[in-house]
């Protein structure tokens, strides 16, 4: 499902279930030791994802600890990854050679919490999810716009070390599978050129919305 959003070079594992065979490394254990049982299943499944993710690589693995704002640390040589939501687990893997950055985000496809939209949405943005919802209801664009924001938010962070508020994008979708994030504050600069925007494409398929953004590297 995401694999078909990103370039072939990049390796894609996803799981639709919690898997028995998964394991953490010791680090990471301690890193989940207080979480819910539900939670130390997902991390351990969306871990597993990436671990197999970067072995087709051919990326020895290390523990994928949080960092700075919360982002994992990925092995040297390599961008990545990890999204986890209700039926689905998924990692992305490529290497620097290839892409400066990525973001991948999974989500349901179901409306968003009473306000939620209201405070991640720019005015514009706002309005642009309630004429989208108007010509194809049974899509839930409120909740793709929140996933084309995390997935944008993933790729931003590795490149700037900086938060990205919901406001500092504006995210324009296209009804056929992309989108367009403008950013509304400097932009990361990769190689000789400043990113002034992120460029992504978006599915839906059983009842999930999966949306994934790329930096290229500079030639």
């Amino acid at each position: 499902m995401i694999g078909e959003l990103l370039p072939a070079t990049t390796v894609v594992e996803i799981s639709y279930e919690d898997l028995p065979q998964a394991r953490l490394e010791p680090a990471e254990e301690a890193a989940i030791a207080q979480a819910t049982e539900s939670r130390r299943r997902e991390y351990t499944t969306v871990r597993h994802c990436a671990r197999t993710a970067l072995g087709r690589l051919g990326v020895p693995y290390r523990p994928l600890l949080a960092g700075t704002g919360g982002a994992p640390s990925w092995p040297d040589g390599v961008v990545g990854s990890m999204t986890h939501c209700a039926g689905f687990r998924g990692a992305a893997v490529d290497l620097t050679r290839n892409l400066a950055s990525l973001g991948i985000d999974a989500e349901p496809d179901e409306p968003l919490p009473h306000g939620v939209l209201e405070r991640v949405a720019l005015p514009g943005e706002h309005a642009r999810v309630l004429a989208l919802l108007a010509g194809r209801p049974r899509l839930a664009w409120d909740r793709l716009l929140f996933s084309a924001k995390e997935a944008v938010y993933k790729a931003w962070f590795p490149l700037t070390g900086r938060y990205l508020d919901f406001p500092e994008a504006d995210i324009v979708i296209d009804p056929g599978g992309t989108f367009h994030a403008t950013l509304l504050v400097p932009g990361p600069v990769v190689g000789d050129r400043r990113i002034a925007g992120f460029d992504g494409r978006w599915t839906a398929r059983g009842g999930l919305l999966a949306t994934a953004t790329t930096v290229s590297r500079p030639i």
